[in-house]
């Protein structure tokens, strides 16, 4: 289904971008990771060179693009290599995103910027400069990875900066689904129920004890897979949580998905 189709993934070096650039890769598609990362940070891991590496051993081709989102200019200039090397855009993962959960007093000023200028402005940009080439493909998709809005108190009062950056995300989202479905682009946003095994989980969240309580990045990555499989001018403007889609795909066996097999599992923020 998607051999030659472009995915483009933005934070695609590590993590959920990367294990949803490997799975569309199994299937011959061109991935473009488009990250920050060209050297590798040893609390982190990957580049956007090891997971384009990663990309070709798994069957797709790779474009490897440094970009920061917050940089208009070198969005630009990352849509038009990858329109220059495979045609087209096909599909917009906005992955990247920047995280603190630090309560209002807490919160300095450059750290609320950086998620504002990352999470909302960066998403934004991205897709604002992907559209005319979404536009001609033949199933376009827009997925955002950003939560359900759900303004229960707990989420805005704990960490009301990261909250709303999110949040912001996601009406984005669906603001796309209603702008450009006259263009048949769908526009949805995908979320864990429990915490997943990421390097922000485990260095900035809590540790490995968290992570031993979380799933594994592939359940992000098969329910990406399974919402941009639909017809984008029928599968948009939802909110979805990565266990309910799978679940409408029959899939009955989520345990597989566990980083400790029986372990109780971390609800997600937001949810």
């Amino acid at each position: 289904m998607f051999a030659n189709k472009t995915i483009f993934i933005t934070g695609a070096s590590r993590g959920i971008g990367k294990a949803m650039a490997l799975k569309f890769a199994k299937e011959g598609a061109n991935i473009v990771i488009a990250a920050k990362s060209v050297e590798e940070d040893p609390r982190l891991g990957g580049t956007i060179f090891s997971a384009a590496e990663e990309v070709e051993e798994a069957g797709g081709q790779a474009l490897a693009v440094q970009v920061n989102i917050q940089q208009e200019d070198q969005i630009a200039a990352a849509v038009a290599k990858t329109v220059e090397r495979f045609g087209g855009i096909d599909v917009l993962i906005n992955n990247a995103s920047a995280i603190q959960l630090t309560p209002t007093e807490k919160t300095e000023a450059k750290r609320f910027d950086l998620m504002h200028s990352i999470n909302v402005r960066g998403t934004f940009l991205m897709t604002q400069h992907c559209i005319p080439h979404l536009k001609k493909a033949s199933n376009p998709h827009i997925l955002t990875l950003s939560p359900p809005v759900n303004l229960a108190p707990k989420w805005l009062g704990g960490h009301v900066a990261y909250t709303i950056s999110k949040y912001n995300m996601s009406m984005l989202a669906l603001g796309w689904a209603e702008e450009l479905k006259q263009y048949g682009i769908a526009a949805n946003a995908l979320w864990p129920k429990t915490t997943i095994d990421t390097a922000a989980v485990r260095n900035l969240l809590g540790g490995q004890a968290l992570a031993n309580m979380s799933r594994t990045v592939d359940i992000i990555a098969d329910a990406a897979y399974a919402i941009v499989s639909k017809s984008s001018r029928v599968c948009t403007g939802n909110t979805f949580i990565d266990e309910d889609v799978l679940r409408a795909e029959g899939v009955t066996d989520l345990e597989k998905y566990s980083v400790v097999p029986g372990a109780q599992l971390y609800p997600d923020l937001f949810v």
